[in-house]
Order: structure tokens, then sequence, then C-alpha cells
């Protein structure tokens, strides 16, 4: 019996020893507001604790965040863990080595729990460079009492959208659309038309350049042109000159006045909240042009969790990933604070406990049904998107024809994409 107590006792020092030598201290960075914050520092701790490793948490709001995150990689002093905004991974890392491979842990993260099509959007040069944390995309959204007292049911495609137009400002008044095409939705409902029409991204993932000829691009130019012209939509010149205020503060979108929008599944309630006891504000399967080759889905990870290429505890780090992304202890404290999640039993967890509503499900669920190409990070590059935008607005104040406006945005695009060359 004594012998039996001794080698207990032997075998439990051995595994703290164990413990102790395996234990890391790790730094996490993100960006956030307060209740992510909270979450984040808590699913940390319950992670850490889990694995026997320490992370130090390094957070701040969106403001600076990426000159912090430029610093650091390039002084060589970033965390172990960091949360990065998608469209940054070619910025950081266009060869795929600005990261560590996800791919090389394999045996700790339990990748099965992301879609072949999420993990590729996160893949830079066939590197695995982050894990998606959410899978967001573009969803129509329609006002179904502004469509019911038309007497219209909701659009299922392009041609009966603008059909609706008419009859909406007949029934209705001159001063109602069924949809608003502001802000950046002229760039995307752009993208949108040509992506059906070709079923090719804008950027081609081989060259590394604008994927859409210039026919194609002056084409979906000049659709756009056209759903003002059948006032499907307010011209860029009148929401320019109400002071470009955000649809969902304009007294048009509360009114019923606009009813309608092209906008990311994840902010569905900031849309609807407007309308309550005014309206019903429902997404829609993909509104497709006639000989469409596919819906054209704009659909991309919010954001993702990337390891530093240069942590001396990359092993660690993956575990506490893992255990935020797809263990029930981490699931459960990090909660919705970054959307819904990519990760398919984060997501059934959240969902089960109701912590996501079901209206914000039903916008993902067509999204993630939607078909599409791959979507590059590049389109969201700062240059191209605001070089994209500059030239539909010379367009919309008839500064430039559909052609020179495509013309300009494909000279645009190929000038900024060829600096990556090197």
């Amino acid at each position: 019996m004594k012998s039996t107590a001794t080698f207990l006792t032997i075998l439990a020092a051995a595994t703290a020893l164990s413990a102790s030598v395996n234990a890391a201290e790790l730094r996490m960075s993100w960006w956030g507001g307060g209740s992510r914050h909270e979450a984040t520092q808590a699913a940390l701790k319950i992670c850490g604790e889990k694995y026997g490793h320490t992370i130090n948490p390094e957070f701040t709001g969106w403001k600076g965040y990426l000159e912090k995150l430029t610093t650091q990689l390039a002084g060589g002093t970033e965390a172990d863990i960091m949360q990065v905004n998608w469209p940054w991974l070619p910025l950081f890392s266009f060869k795929g080595d600005g990261f560590a491979d996800l791919n090389s842990f394999k045996d700790t993260i339990d990748l099965s729990q992301w879609t072949d099509a999420q993990l590729d959007a996160a893949t830079m040069n066939g590197k695995l460079n982050g894990l998606p944390l959410a899978t967001t995309g573009r969803v129509f959204m329609f006002n179904k009492t502004v469509f019911d007292k038309a007497g219209l049911d909701l659009p299922k495609d392009w041609s009966e959208l603008i059909a609706d137009a008419a009859v909406i400002q007949e029934k209705l008044g001159e001063d109602s659309y069924p949809l608003e095409v502001t802000e950046d939705n002229p760039v995307l409902i752009i993208m949108l038309i040509a992506t059906q029409r070709t079923g090719k991204d804008m950027i081609d993932p081989a060259t590394n350049r604008m994927a859409w000829s210039l026919e194609e691009l002056t084409d979906a130019v000049k659709f756009y042109g056209n759903l003002v012209d059948k006032n499907v939509t307010r011209s860029w010149k009148s929401w320019a000159s109400e002071g470009n205020i955000k649809l969902y503060e304009s007294p048009k979108w509360s009114d019923g006045k606009i009813a309608g929008s092209y906008e990311w599944d994840s902010t569905y309630f900031k849309y609807a909240d407007p309308l309550e006891g005014k309206g019903e504000l429902v997404p829609v399967s993909m509104l497709k042009v006639d000989g469409a080759v596919t819906e054209g889905v704009y659909r991309k990870p919010s954001m993702v969790f990337s390891i530093s290429k240069r942590s001396e505890n990359q092993k660690a780090a993956a575990e506490i990933l893992n255990c935020l992304l797809t263990e029930k202890e981490g699931i459960e404290a990090l909660g919705a604070t970054r959307g819904l999640p990519a990760s398919k039993i984060a997501a059934q967890t959240l969902m089960d406990a109701g912590v996501v509503r079901p209206e914000l499900v039903s916008a993902n669920k067509i999204v993630m049904a939607g078909t599409g190409p791959t979507v590059s990070p590049f389109n969201e590059h700062p240059r191209i998107r605001e070089s994209f935008k500059d030239a539909i607005e010379m367009y919309a104040y008839g500064e430039f024809s559909a052609e020179e406006a495509a013309d300009e945005i494909i000279y645009n695009v190929n000038d900024i994409l060829e600096k990556y060359d090197q």
C-alpha cells in the first residue's frame, strides 16, 4: 500500500512537472468594443487554464489598430495570436509567409469545422494564414410592408425589381424607391452584375490582375446607370444633396420611402431596428440577371485569428485558438462578439443556446447557400476600392461615359496590383 501511494505521488509530481514544462506565456491582440474585450479576456482565461498557458491580452478600439499592427509586424514585435482584418492578408502576407501556416497544426486545430471555401478565403499562396471567425456576405433586404402596400410580392430577380419600381412610384409616390444603391453599393452592385454575367471575381487569382474585360465591366456599369434611369434607386447626386447620410439613419428608410438595400448579413438589425413597428425587413435570395452563370454571392471572412510566424510557442497558440473556436468552454465564453461564428460547432452551440437571433441566422444562410467564385481580399484594398468608387462617381455625374469609367477602373486596379508582383 505504501509503495502504491509513493508511486501515485511520483506520478502526480511528474504530471505537474510536465504541465509546467509545456506551459507557455503568450500575447494576443485584437480590436473591438467593451463587450468583445470582456468576453475575449474571459475566454482566454478559461482556455489558458485548460491548457496550462498564460495569455496576456492587448486590446484597443478599431481606430489605430491597423497602424499598430503594421508597426509591430515590421519590427517583429507582434503578439503570438493576432486578430487580423481579412482584406489585410495580402498587405501583410501576399506570398503567404507573413504569418504561420495553420495547416501545420491540423493535428491540434480541428480544421474540419470550416468549409473548404472558408479556409481557401484565408489562404495566401497555399498557406492558411488565419482561421475565419465569421463568414459574412452581401444580401438583399426588403421592407415587405412597402411591397405589400403596393400590392407586390418581394422580387425574385432583377427583372422583377425593375418592373416593381414603376408600380411603387405610381402607388406610393414619386419619391419612393424599391432599392438604395448609394455609399459603397454602386461599386458592389457593379461587381455583382459583372460576376453574375462572367462567373469571375474581379481579380484573376492566376494573374493577380483585373479579370473582367473592358466590355464586360462597361456593361455592368451601364446596368447601374439603368437602375437610376428606371427609378429603381435614387441617383448619386440626390443622395449626396442630402448630406450622404447612412441609410439606416435616413427618415426615408424608416418611413418606407426606400424599401430595400444590399447589405452585409451581419448588419441586419442595424437596418431592421429603425423599422420597428412600421415595417418588416426580409432578407431574400440573390437577385440574378438574365443569363447569369452564377449568383455572384460576395462572401468573405469578416476577420481571422492568425499566429505569428516568429512566435516561439506556435503549438501553444494553436491550442488556444482551437479552444476559442471549436471547444465548448471557449465558444460559450467568446459568444457572438464577432458575429455568427464560421466554425460549424461554434455556430451550432450558440444557436442552440439562443445567443444568435434567428433573423441573423436566416440572412447568413442565404449568404452561405449562394454560389460564386472565391472573393479576393484585393477587392477591398483601400486604394482599389477608392479608385473604383471615384470612377463611378464621375460616371454618375456625367463626367465619364460607362466605357470611360470602366477603362479608368481597369487601369487603376492593374496599376495597384502591379506593385505586388515583386
